[in-house]
Parts: C-alpha cells; structure tokens; sequence
C-alpha cells in the first residue's frame, strides 16, 4: 500500500470516527489489533456492539467500484467476522452489550468534497 493510499485511509477512518461519535457512539477500540488482523472501528451504537469496516477512495479512480463501501466483498466480509470472533474472545468487550451487528462506511474523496455512505447491518 503506498504512503498516500495510507493516508487517505487514515483521514477517512478520523472522518468516520468523528461522524460516529457526534452522533452519539461510544468508540470502543480503533485499529483493534487481533491474533489474524486489525478492525478498523469498533463502536456501541446504544447496547448495541458494532464492528465497522472503513473503505476509502478517490472520485474518478479507474479501479473499483464506484461507492469505495461496495469493495466490502464476501471473502474481506468472512475476514472481518473472523477478526470480530477473535477480538470478542479476547475479552475486550465492554458490559451491558445486547447484540452486534458490521457496519461498512465508504468514503469517497472528490474535488467538490467527500461523499460517505454508512451501509448498517451491511453483512
């Protein structure tokens, strides 16, 4: 992955980040590191535990789907449920969760601004 592709990954990661708290979301872990891999976000929306999956990329980029949360496919989706499994036997997870759900949030960078689309319960 090349320095600007990282940074463009980061920045939308503290975008999602900042959207979710102001809306009212406890962050619970960022970049949540587990024995096969790292989750991007992971939140309570309420009682609610979500596991968000943060996908970025540039308008007009000739790779990819137009909407950077469509890239979400099944293999990156059982990879994602995987980690969540792992992270929650790990024992990291807060009390008073009543159930979880995978959130994808793409965001699209463009020169008239950024678009996101928050696709919940995507999978």
């Amino acid at each position: 992955m090349t320095a600007s592709r990282q940074r463009l990954g980061r920045r939308a990661e503290d975008l999602v980040a900042r959207r979710l708290a102001s809306a009212g979301w406890e962050l619970v872990e960022r970049n949540a590191r587990t024995r096969t891999g790292e989750i991007d976000l992971i939140a309570l929306d309420g009682t609610t535990l979500v596991f968000v999956e943060v996908k970025a990329g540039r308008a007009g980029s000739p790779t990819g789907p137009v909407s950077p949360a469509h890239a979400v496919g099944p293999h990156k989706q059982a990879k994602i449920r995987l980690l969540a499994r792992e992270w929650l036997g790990s024992g990291r997870c807060p009390s008073g969760v009543a159930g979880y759900r995978f959130d994808v949030v793409g965001v699209l960078v463009g020169p008239d601004g950024v678009e996101i689309d928050h696709i919940r319960n995507a999978f």
